[in-house]
């Protein structure tokens, strides 16, 4: 399992790569709040994510939450499969703003 990454491209793009467990995911928070300090339309793009679970929809979620109250618009591209799953038994797929 590697550790995971973010890393805004020049199209401003937030790559996220790496594994979204319970172990990773609150440094991934601390390490993506910079992103939540401008009104720039974010968007994540996850296909890099090698491995998930519940911990890496919970930061979706939060990441949802910060940017709602910042006023910027979010959204989500390249979910693997293994996070799309979680998030329709979760009920969560509705509500997640994927692209």
């Amino acid at each position: 399992m590697s550790n995971a990454q973010l890393e805004k491209n020049d199209e401003g793009i937030i790559a996220v790569s790496g594994t979204l467990g319970f172990d990773l995911v609150s440094d991934m928070l601390e390490h993506s709040r910079p992103f939540f300090a401008g009104k720039d339309a974010l968007v994540f793009n996850l296909s890099a994510v090698e491995k998930t679970d519940s911990a890496g929809l919970a930061l979706l979620i939060e990441w949802m939450v910060m940017a709602k109250k910042t006023g910027q618009t979010i959204s989500f591209q390249g979910m693997p499969k293994q996070m799309m799953d979680i998030a329709q038994v979760s009920g969560l797929d509705d509500i997640l703003p994927i692209i």
